[in-house]
C-alpha cells in the first residue's frame, strides 16, 4: 500500500469498531454449570493433534472473567463486541433439554456489553458442535438442518428482544474442509464421503438460520462470516493459472456463491466441484440456500500462491508459501499482503446481492514476549496499519463497507496451534490468566481518539521473530495443500 496517513473520522461516523472472539477459544469451563461435550472438547482429548497437547478446558477463562474483559474492550475504544455462543452450553445434547445456567450466562454477556456501551454481535455457530450431535453424524447428517434450526430458534427467542446484529455462521469452508475432508480440525473426519453432505448441510443452514432470524426478529441485522484468501498464480502458465482458480473456487467462492442464488460454483475440469453437485443434488436446493442477508463478513488472514501439481488430487495443485517466496509472513508463516486484501474486498463487493461488507475478523499472530509488563508487538501494529490501509482505500472506491472487528480481544486457545500462537491485543498469562494489554491494544486507544497516524510500514519489521511452522505440502491431499500454511487456519 501507498504511504498514507487518516483519522479515524475517515472511516465515517458511522462505521463500526469492534473486537472479537469465540467461545470454544476463550470461556474455559468446560465441564461446569451443566455444559454438554463439544466436538472440541473431545477431540483435544486424542494425541498429536492440539500442538503442545493443549485443550480448551480452561482457554482465557471468559466464563469467569467476562466482566473484565468486556470492560477491557471497552477501555481499548472498541464499541462493538463479538462473541460466540457455545451450542453445548446452553443445549448439552444439541436438542432437547435447555440448560438455564448457559441461557442465563449468555445473558449476563449481553447485559454486560450493553452496560458498557458495546454492542453485543452474536455468532450463532463457530465450530463448536454439541459431541451429542457429532455422534448422530453431526454436519454429515441430513437431520443437522433440523437440529440447527432448532438450536436458532432457541437463541432468537430467549435473546431476540437485545441483540439487534447477528452473524449466523463462521468460516464454514474452514470447520468443513479441515475437520470433515482432511481431519487436521475436531471432529477429525475425512474423505470426500464425510466433506460433500457437510458442505450442503452448512450452505442450507446459512440461509436457514437467516431465515429463522429474520421471522422471529424482524429489525434484526444479519449477516454471515466466510474466509477469503486470494489464490494467485505462481507463473503465468497455462496450468499454474488452472491451478490457482480451482484453489479459488474452494477457497473463495464456494459458499458465498450459494448464498447470493448462484448455487455451488462450476468450474470446466474439475471433478471435485462436478462431484459436489452430483452427491447432493444441489441444483435442487439453490432457492434454499439462497438468503438476502443484510451484509456479508469477509475474514482474511493470508494469500495463496498455487502452482499446478499433477501429484494432488482433487485439485492437481500445491501452495509455494510465502517463506519459499521471501516473502512478508507472520509467526506461523502466513503471508503479510494488504493489497491482497484489498483486491478481495474489490471483488467480494462487486458481487451483486452483497448489500453491505464487515470485516468480521482482522489480526495477526507474531511472536509476542512479555518484559517488565509490556509487549512491545510493533508488527502487529504495522499490520493493521497496512489492513486498515487497504480497507479504507477500498471503502473510498466504492466498496460498502461498513466496520471492522479486530481479532481478536485476549491471546486464546487457537485450534490446532493450541496456547502457542498468539492473536490478541491483550496478552495472557494461561497459568494465572493474567491480562496485560499489549502496545497494539494501545495503539487502538489512541487511535479511536482521532490521533493521525503514518501508515507508512517497514517491512523489515515483519521479518522479526518470524518462524515458519507451516506443514509440509508434500502430504498427498489437496485440502492439507491448500491449508499447508494454515495447520488450524482461521485465527476466528
Amino acid at each position: 500500500m501507498h504511504k498514507q496517513t487518516f483519522f479515524v473520522q475517515d472511516f465515517g461516523s458511522d462505521f463500526k469498531w469492534g473486537v472479537g472472539m469465540a467461545a470454544p477459544q476463550n470461556e474455559g469451563a468446560a465441564f461446569e454449570d451443566g455444559k454438554g461435550l463439544s466436538v472440541w472438547d473431545v477431540f483435544a482429548r486424542k494425541r498429536n493433534v492440539i500442538k503442545g497437547g493443549a485443550r480448551p478446558t480452561h482457554a482465557a477463562d471468559f466464563y469467569h472473567r467476562y466482566k473484565d474483559d468486556i470492560l477491557l474492550a471497552k477501555a481499548l475504544g472498541f464499541k462493538v463486541f463479538r462473541f460466540s455462543i457455545a451450542w453445548s452450553r446452553v443445549l448439552p445434547d444439541g436438542i432437547g433439554k435447555v440448560n438455564k445456567l448457559g441461557i442465563d450466562f449468555y445473558h449476563r454477556v449481553i447485559d454486560e456489553c450493553v452496560a458498557n456501551g458495546l454492542e453485543p454481535v452474536v455468532t450463532i455457530y463457530h465450530w463448536d458442535l454439541p459431541h451429542a450431535l457429532e455422534l448422530q453424524g453431526g454436519w454429515t447428517s441430513r437431520d443437522m438442518i433440523k437440529w440447527f434450526s432448532k438450536y436458532v430458534t432457541l437463541l432468537t427467542t430467549h435473546y431476540g428482544k437485545k441483540v439487534q446484529q447477528w452473524i449466523v455462521m463462521n468460516e464454514p469452508f474452514a470447520f468443513t474442509a479441515l475437520g470433515y475432508m482432511i481431519g487436521m480440525h475436531a471432529p477429525g473426519k475425512m474423505g470426500t464421503a464425510n466433506v460433500f453432505p457437510a458442505i450442503f448441510n452448512a450452505a442450507y443452514c446459512t440461509a436457514e438460520g437467516g431465515r429463522i432470524i429474520r421471522e422471529h426478529c424482524p429489525q434484526a441485522i444479519i449477516g454471515t462470516s466466510f474466509s477469503i484468501s486470494e489464490a494467485k498464480p505462481y507463473t503465468n502458465s497455462d496450468k499454474d493459472i488452472a491451478a490457482a482458480n480451482r484453489a479459488d473456487a474452494l477457497l473463495n467462492r464456494l459458499f458465498i456463491e450459494p448464498t447470493l442464488g448462484m448455487g455451488f460454483p462450476q468450474l470446466d475440469q474439475f471433478d471435485f466441484l462436478d462431484k459436489l453437485h452430483i452427491a447432493t443434488t444441489a441444483w435442487r436446493f439453490i432457492d434454499k440456500l439462497k438468503f438476502d442477508f443484510d451484509y456479508i463478513g469477509l475474514q482474511n488472514y493470508f494469500s495463496v500462491t498455487i502452482k499446478h501439481n499433477p501429484l494432488i488430487p482433487y485439485v492437481s495443485a500445491s501452495e509455494v508459501s510465502a517463506k519459499q517466496r521471501k516473502m512478508l509472513h507472520t509467526a506461523i508463516g502466513w503471508e503479510i499482503d494488504p493489497n491482497s486484501f484489498y483486491e478481495m474486498l474489490k471483488r467480494f463487493g462487486s458481487y451483486a446481492g452483497v448489500k453491505q461488507i464487515i470485516v468480521t475478523e482482522g489480526g495477526a499472530c507474531f511472536k509476542d514476549h512479555l518484559h517488565n509488563g509490556v509487549v512491545n508487538d510493533q508488527e502487529r501494529i504495522d499490520y493493521f496499519k497496512a489492513y486498515l490501509g487497504a480497507v479504507l482505500q477500498a471503502k473510498n472506491e466504492g466498496v460498502p463497507i461498513g466496520g471492522y472487528y479486530a481479532w481478536t480481544l485476549t491471546d486464546n486457545f487457537e485450534w490446532a496451534y493450541g496456547y502457542s500462537t498468539r492473536f490478541g491485543l491483550v496478552h495472557t498469562d494461561f497459568e494465572t490468566q493474567l491480562r496485560t494489554v499489549k502496545n497494539s491494544g494501545y495503539w487502538f486507544r489512541d487511535f479511536y481518539k482521532a490521533k493521525l497516524f503514518d501508515l507508512s510500514i517497514s517491512s523489515t519489521r515483519f521479518l522479526v521473530g518470524c518462524k515458519d511452522f507451516a506443514f509440509s505440502i508434500t502430504i498427498c491431499t489437496s485440502w492439507y495443500v491448500l491449508y499447508s500454511s494454515v495447520n488450524g487456519v482461521g485465527a476466528g
